[in-house]
């Protein structure tokens, strides 16, 4: 037996290996024609690539033929992007898709692709690029046309999600030779008005051809060097456009922009409910807090029987008298009867300023506590409106045949609103 025998698993192997390692076909655009279409039950494409003098084999597994727009058909010339490699199990070599144009869109994948790699080389997609959207906008620009589907499902979903953003529609054409150039001026426009902290810039789904304005060199630098945050939402969430790579945040739709966008009102609501709650428990334990401390301070000796602080003195005073009797010495005993004297004031009147001090700082905190009682403002005539369990701040909440529920310190009352009269 020949030593120097491959087995063919090796050879296959190391035929594998020379397609593997070979730069040319690691990645590739090959136009043809299809053939023997097969689309299986885990969605993966088997399909033969040819023209009129040879043959390939084509594989696209099902994460990426779900991005495939089209309906491929057995004689359609397409152009694939993909990679060839050896299939070991059938000894043949194929190539593995990874992306499916039909023809006449192959100049235009090439374009997308080039100006990708050339702005992700000069770093435009790093997230450090990136400016962070704001938490609570208050007016958003909509960049998109005025009359698609987009434009009513965002107005749509912001008013229900967060209605107190202001909306600012400018009207672009997202479609055509001049949309880039309309997208662009919308930019710098929306850069005019500094009331505008996030720009939506989107439009529904559709070809390459009909995204191509969002694929534009001019549309990727507005976006770059816009310092309004952007988010970009441009067709289905299979594409991707150069608008998606560069804007601040993409979203896989417009309706998913309207999401990212604001926040929900119903969890905003649900918050400050849960920081009132804590506030209020805060509150009433300070109240708890500051009752043991006076009890505290009225429990002591000194406040229920102040008596007692004169007796020591006393009992000084008794000490100093029987010294003075030994000594006999008619000068010291008339000054320490001069010094018991202005000793008795001074006693009474530091007395008398502690009392003062307990009873007006005791005075001070039953007033604090009766100002912090909201009852105690309700009984002076204050009321509090609701309009469906929120509370309304300004007339503005306000429209003619609205229900209102008032509520006094000693109840609530249903109203209907029959006239607003707004200060101007």
């Amino acid at each position: 037996m020949d030593q120097n025998a491959l087995t063919v698993t090796a050879l296959t192997k190391y035929i594998r290996y020379k397609f593997d390692h070979d730069d040319h076909l690691k990645d590739l655009l090959v136009e043809g024609e299809i053939s023997n279409f097969k689309h299986n039950v885990r969605g993966h494409f088997y399909f033969t690539l040819k023209d009129d003098h040879a043959s390939i084999s084509a594989v696209m597994f099902r994460s990426d033929a779900m991005k495939v727009q089209f309906k491929p058909q057995e004689g359609m010339k397409v152009i694939l992007r993909g990679y060839i490699s050896v299939f070991e199990q059938a000894g043949s070599y194929q190539i593995y898709v990874k992306n499916m144009n039909e023809v006449g869109l192959g100049n235009l994948y090439q374009a997308y692709l080039q100006l990708k790699e050339k702005l992700e080389k000069q770093g435009w997609f790093d997230e450090k690029h990136k400016q962070p959207l704001p938490l609570y906008p208050k007016q958003i620009a909509i960049l998109t046309s005025a009359t698609g589907a987009a434009v009513r499902d965002i107005i749509h979903i912001i008013n229900r999600r967060y209605p107190l953003v202001k909306l600012l529609i400018y009207p672009t054409t997202v479609q055509g030779d001049n949309a880039k150039h309309e997208i662009v001026e919308n930019i710098h426009k929306a850069h005019q008005n500094p009331n505008n902290d996030l720009i939506i810039l989107g439009r529904g789904g559709g070809s390459i051809e009909d995204l191509w304005a969002f694929n534009e060199a001019i549309v990727a630098e507005a976006i770059f060097t816009s310092t309004i945050p952007i988010i970009s939402a441009v067709g289905h969430e299979t594409d991707f456009t150069i608008a998606d790579f560069v804007a601040d945040k993409r979203a896989p739709t417009p309706s998913g922009a309207a999401e990212i966008a604001v926040p929900d009102q119903r969890i905003l609501h649900r918050d400050i409910q849960r920081m009132k709650q804590r506030l209020e428990d805060t509150l009433v334990g300070s109240i708890k807090d500051k009752n043991y401390q006076l009890t505290q301070v009225l429990d002591r000796y000194i406040m229920k029987e102040p008596n007692r602080l004169l007796m020591a003195y006393s009992q000084r005073f008794e000490h100093l008298n029987e010294s003075l009797r030994l000594v006999h010495p008619h000068r010291q005993l008339k000054n320490s009867a001069d010094k018991l004297t202005e000793l008795r004031v001074q006693l009474s009147r530091n007395f008398h300023h502690l009392l003062n001090k307990k009873q007006d700082r005791f005075n001070t905190v039953l007033v604090n506590l009766d100002y912090v009682n909201p009852l105690s403002l309700m009984k002076k005539g204050y009321t509090l409106t609701r309009k469906n369990d929120v509370i309304v701040k300004s007339v503005k909440q306000i429209s003619v045949n609205d229900t209102l529920e008032t509520a006094f310190h000693d109840g609530v009352i249903e109203v209907t609103v029959n006239k607003v009269n707004k200060t101007e």
